[in-house]
């Protein structure tokens, strides 16, 4: 039996993976590092490593402190390599500040009405669920990649261009 070993990576130790085109051009292909990605990106930058219809997959940098956010449908995030405390807030009137109808996380200005529902410390491969009618805020101490499962919206920025394999 083969001998096989895994590594993990991390924003500061990656391998970058890549595609093989034959006969058409890499740069229609969306083939992202989500490590890479976040390394490239301002903290908590939103950027679309994968989409499948309307539903992004986003790979953030976590560092410091982000600005607070919401959705008007559930969001999850994933901690890839490190720790990272996720806040919330039980939003006072939701539909004033996150219109019902909208797509994506919005990012809100200052911290928002509402009831502090406490927060959670997610660490390598942790998952928590963003849900609809809370707003909440991400902070790292040390610098990190999260991913987002979200809806392609506002905040979703799109950089195949910048990463995809030249």
């Amino acid at each position: 039996m083969g001998q096989y070993t895994t590594d993990f990576g991390s924003i500061q130790s990656y391998k970058k993976g890549g595609v093989t085109a034959i006969d058409d051009d890499p740069k229609r292909y969306v083939f992202s590092n989500m490590f890479e990605v976040a390394s490239k990106s301002a903290p908590y930058d939103r950027v679309a490593v994968a989409k499948n219809f309307e539903y992004v997959i986003e790979s953030a940098k976590a560092e410091g402190e982000s600005a607070w956010f919401s959705a008007a449908h559930d969001e999850f995030v994933v901690s890839m390599d490190g720790k990272v405390r996720v806040d919330f807030i039980k939003l006072d009137d939701p539909d004033a500040l996150v219109d019902p109808e909208s797509e994506g996380a919005v990012k809100l200005a200052g911290t928002p009405d509402g009831t502090n529902m406490g927060y959670v410390v997610l660490g390598r491969g942790h998952m928590a669920m963003l849900p609809v009618g809370a707003a909440y805020r991400f902070s790292a101490a040390e610098t990190c990649t999260i991913i987002i499962q979200s809806i392609d919206g506002a905040v979703t920025q799109h950089k195949w261009a910048q990463f995809c394999q030249q």
